[in-house]
């Protein structure tokens, strides 16, 4: 995967080490910015089979805070924020793979080092009977269901770090 470690942005921050699930390992850094997501907005984006995205509209470019060319060939994981659980990905990804619609909440990391929540959908492209690739389509989340996620996936983070 190969993904450049983050710019050190200039607000204040926390680093983290982010190891994705190929093993691969990417320097980030969060700050408590919240970028809210705009009114009457949806974000697309369209993968390959093996996550690297294919298409980004408008409004994934905006929201990302990444040049529609840095996006292009990256892996979606570029967007994984630490504070989301490796549990709620290996769940979509067996969902899509397996051919089913799937749903839920995500905080994404934009390449300022700010964050911002999406209710994704995500499913998967199928063309002559096989999966193609995948297509996720995010819209404004819910503030309350947002309380509830943060909550769950910081119980699920504390499950993951006393599993390692």
């Amino acid at each position: 995967m190969a993904l450049p470690d983050m710019r050190r942005p200039a607000a204040p921050h926390r680093e983290h080490l982010l190891t994705y699930q190929d093993g691969s390992r990417r320097l980030v850094y969060c700050s408590d910015v919240e970028v809210p997501f705009p009114d009457g907005r949806l974000i697309v984006s369209r993968t390959g089979l093996d996550g690297l995205i294919t298409h980004a509209n408008e409004a994934f470019v905006e929201m990302s805070g990444y040049a529609l060319a840095e996006l292009i060939g990256a892996p979606h994981c570029i967007l994984r924020h630490p504070e989301m659980p490796r549990a709620a990905f290996a769940d979509l990804w067996h969902t899509i793979r397996s051919g089913r619609k799937w749903h839920g909440y995500v905080k994404n990391l934009r390449e300022d080092g700010a964050y911002y929540w999406v209710y994704a959908t995500a499913v998967p492209n199928v063309r002559g009977g096989r999966i193609a690739g995948y297509t996720s389509v995010r819209r404004k989340p819910s503030r309350a269901k947002i309380g509830e996620f943060a909550a769950l996936y910081a119980q699920m983070l504390a499950r993951e770090g006393a599993a390692a």
